[in-house]
């Protein structure tokens, strides 16, 4: 019989990778298909509505699955979380509307925010479900929640490409339709699903308490949201459209590399809350996991490097590839400090230490801004990567410090090992001319010798890790 980690892990599998090849279909079709100006205003357009959505949650998308985990009222916590987004996302949407009476619309941005932003308020109408879902461990229904708007998308943009018509109209009408049937589908879904009744709860006192304990998560969320697109942002308005279309590129298939992060992360927030509730904490389970995900961030830098300039300035065109590889190296070097301080993030919020999640933030947030402001002007694109980098870099050193479970504090070191070894690989492979593809089997098998050699990969991890979170 299957344990329920692996039924989990296979559902949030599934839906990513549906998700990520909708997503890339999507992102290839409108970067070849749009010129790098039209590309670089929507993604410009798409950066500050998610700043802006983000933003407005303060915190209790994540508080909302940790209560929901730890086994209180779903209805309650749900209906809240109703009245807040209902609330708190007409309320910037009706502040855009105002906007647009006093700001300049010659540039075409801000259009583009009224367009997208009225789908993306949809998505925002819909998070309550979903969190909802993933409180519950309910990660099939979650799955089916979160695929719908791609789909829609991506199929609908293919048609588009086979008949010649893609434009930056149609493409913001595809993706208004598809944020609006996935508003409808999620709520049938969740209501058919679970057979929880609700509605959107406006009770003073107990909407008072869920900020409050949502309040030190709010920090993060607003320095998150910040750090999320913030060079995406700053790049857009400081440097121009077209730089900004070259970087949302490699940020994009960056973030599409960190597929199995997005897998595991929402799987470790109800297990870990549920661990640390118990008195003793069997750690090894955790040393064993946070190593894997090392193995895996670090090799996934290795093969995005090897295979960047020549795949995909052959899909492009010669638009996106050479012209970014510098910003894709600095960028893959951030993978596994992503998954480093999503881990020790898990669990400090499992713990509920959220001041300490905030001070980290604010931390992290004040570099990375600091440093692309600097660095930005000067290097341009790899500029920002470099900030993106060092911001990580310093989160890393901040939580560590901070960790008061002994037997992790050298978990750095699982990070420096498994990174050494990429490079090595990566480095063997630049003195090989070879096709990229067998460069890149040459490439992962030196990287899998160089991780037994190091003791960083074991045949008992599997067994270990699963039996720690099958319960």
């Amino acid at each position: 019989m299957k344990s329920k980690l692996f039924q989990n892990l296979s559902a949030n599998t599934l839906q990513l990778v549906i998700n990520q090849l909708a997503g890339l279909v999507i992102f290839y079709l409108l970067s070849t298909g749009l010129d790098k100006n039209s590309f670089g205003q929507l993604n410009l357009a798409l950066a500050i509505l998610m700043m802006a959505f983000n933003l407005l949650s303060l915190g209790i998308d994540q508080v909302s699955i940790r209560k929901i985990a730890s086994g209180e009222d779903t209805r309650e916590v749900l209906s809240l979380y109703l009245f807040h987004v209902l609330l708190t996302g007409l309320l910037f949407y009706g502040a855009l509307l105002l906007g647009s009476l006093f700001i300049s619309q010659t540039n075409g941005v801000y259009p583009l925010l009224l367009l997208v932003g009225a789908g993306k308020l949809m998505i925002y109408f819909s998070t309550p479900f979903k969190q909802a879902a993933s409180g519950l461990e309910r990660f099939k229904m979650l799955g089916s929640m979160l695929v719908v708007s791609n789909l829609i998308r991506s199929v609908a943009l293919l048609v588009l490409a086979i008949i010649h018509v893609i434009s930056l109209q149609n493409a913001v009408i595809i993706f208004v339709a598809g944020d609006v049937l996935e508003l409808l589908i999620t709520g049938v879904i969740f209501s058919r699903g679970t057979k929880i009744s609700f509605n959107v709860l406006w009770h003073r006192a107990k909407y008072a308490a869920l900020l409050r304990e949502a309040l030190p998560q709010t920090g993060v969320n607003i320095l998150t949201s910040a750090m999320a697109r913030f060079d995406w942002v700053f790049i857009g308005f400081m440097a121009s459209a077209i730089k900004l279309a070259e970087y949302s590129f490699a940020y994009k298939v960056f973030e599409m590399s960190t597929l199995p992060l997005l897998a595991i992360a929402p799987l470790l927030i109800p297990k870990f809350t549920k661990m640390f509730k118990q008195d003793a904490v069997d750690i090894a389970p955790l040393q064993n996991l946070v190593r894997a995900e090392m193995g895996i961030a670090a090799f996934t830098g290795l093969a995005l490097n090897i295979l960047w300039s020549p795949v995909v300035d052959a899909i492009t065109g010669g638009k996106y590839g050479a012209v970014n590889a510098g910003t894709v190296f600095i960028l893959s070097l951030c993978i596994p400090f992503l998954y480093l301080n999503n881990f020790l993030w898990t669990i400090f919020f499992a713990k509920g230490e959220m001041k300490l999640i905030l001070k980290g933030f604010i931390i992290t947030f004040l570099v990375n801004a600091g440093l692309d402001v600097v660095l930005i002007p000067i290097f341009g694109n790899e500029g920002a990567a470099a900030g993106f980098l060092a911001s990580y870099l310093v989160q890393a050193v901040f939580y560590l410090s901070h960790n008061r479970i002994k037997p992790l504090n050298t978990i750095w070191q699982n990070l420096a090992l498994c990174t050494a070894c990429a490079l090595a690989s990566g480095a063997a492979m630049k003195f090989c001319a070879v096709n990229c593809w067998l460069a890149l089997a040459l490439g992962a098998a030196i990287y899998v010798i160089l991780l037994y050699l190091t003791r960083q990969l074991k045949l008992s991890d599997k067994e270990t890790v699963a039996a720690a979170f099958s319960a």
